[in-house]
């Protein structure tokens, strides 16, 4: 008996695939008996074992303890210079083959195989193994998961829709991600509505939760490739809010909230200290610091620097001003970490809570 399977696509990068398809495999654990992963293409991927192997992949076989072949799970990783080869030389069944000869062995024994596509539904079109390739290739149906909102939203599930439409695939439904919690009711109401004016299956809608967009201090040590000063084992603090360092330091209590990061330079003395006080009290307030970064390669006072030590904070350096790293910060893609477990449990609460599983198990 063929493996049932589903492709999980987005209506373009960042749009919470990866978290989707976490709480999804969780959800399908619960209905299925034997069930694994595949990553057909990657574009960010490790050396594992000698393999090129997309770091999703590596994600979901750590998280899950999936035991099956990682070099299977994720086939086609794409390194820097690929498309200009394939260019060059193009060799579309070579790559065919190959995914479908990994999916078949991963299948094999298998009742079910979650496949997460890259990106839209045209990412990998210049190699021959764009989403709507791939899902065709593989004879599955597809999930779209977009970012909250009525117009847009509906519009880029359209127009990805039509890649799909011009493969012969069919589009199973929409999962709907990040929508704000304050206008939860209302757009659901409407994309409900517009969805099933456009002949689309709307399957749930997932609310903006902070704490999953949130970097955890090793990621913007990472990110920032910044020198640590002290606090290495605090690194998994996590990152709630960024505050650059550029006010007085009575004012800045207005601005200090939990899990801040400050990001001034070493000379800042007052507001340091300031900064400093939720975590050197004993009893509770209403601010704490994840973390600092120094910037403009200027470091604390060495009496102010025994003082941070002594609270734990991890202290970062970096040679870049404050402004270009506090939106540098702003701007990062945060990867899900395996590590996460806290991030992990809700994403799969989230995903029991608002999507109907049941359903896609009935139309895939």
């Amino acid at each position: 008996m063929n493996a049932k399977r589903l492709f999980i696509a987005a209506t373009r990068q960042n749009d919470g695939k990866t978290m989707t398809s976490l709480g999804l495999y969780n959800a399908f654990q619960k209905r299925f008996k034997s069930i694994t992963y595949m990553k057909p293409v990657g574009q960010q991927f490790l050396m594992v074992n000698g393999e090129k192997i997309d770091k999703d992949a590596v994600l979901f076989g750590k998280v899950y303890g999936i035991q099956d072949s990682l070099a299977k799970m994720s086939p086609i990783a794409v390194p820097k210079g690929f498309t200009e080869d394939y260019i060059d030389h193009p060799h579309p069944r070579d790559i065919h083959d190959k995914i479908l000869q990994h999916f078949n062995a991963l299948a094999k024994g298998k009742d079910f195989v979650l496949i997460e596509g890259t990106g839209h539904a045209g990412v990998g079109s210049v190699f021959d193994a764009s989403n709507a390739d791939v899902a065709k290739l593989l004879a599955t149906k597809v999930v779209l998961v977009s970012l909250g909102g009525i117009g847009r939203c509906i519009d880029e599930i359209l127009l990805n829709k039509a890649c799909f439409d011009l493969m012969g695939v069919e589009i199973a439904g929409v999962i709907i991600n990040k929508v704000i919690p304050d206008k939860y009711d209302k757009t659901v109401a409407y994309l409900e509505k517009g969805l099933a004016y456009k002949g689309i299956r709307f399957l749930g809608a997932i609310p903006y939760v902070n704490m999953l967009s949130s970097p955890l201090m090793r990621q913007l040590q990472e990110g920032l490739g910044a020198d640590i000063l002290s606090g290495e084992d605090q690194l998994d603090n996590r990152v709630g809010k960024v505050l650059i360092g550029a006010m007085d330091s009575t004012d800045a209590l207005d601005y200090f909230e939990k899990d801040t990061v400050l990001v001034v330079p070493g000379n800042r003395e007052a507001i340091i200290m300031t900064a400093l006080f939720g975590n050197l009290l004993k009893k509770k307030v209403d601010f704490n610091i994840s973390g600092i970064v120094f910037t403009g390669g200027i470091g604390p006072d060495d009496k102010i620097f025994q003082l941070i030590k002594h609270t734990k904070i991890p202290m970062l350096l970096v040679p870049d001003d404050s402004y270009s790293v506090a939106t540098r910060i702003n701007s990062m893609l945060v990867k899900l970490r395996a590590e996460e477990t806290e991030k992990i449990a809700k994403i799969q609460y989230l995903v029991e809570k608002h999507v109907d599983v049941d359903e896609i198990c009935r139309v895939m």
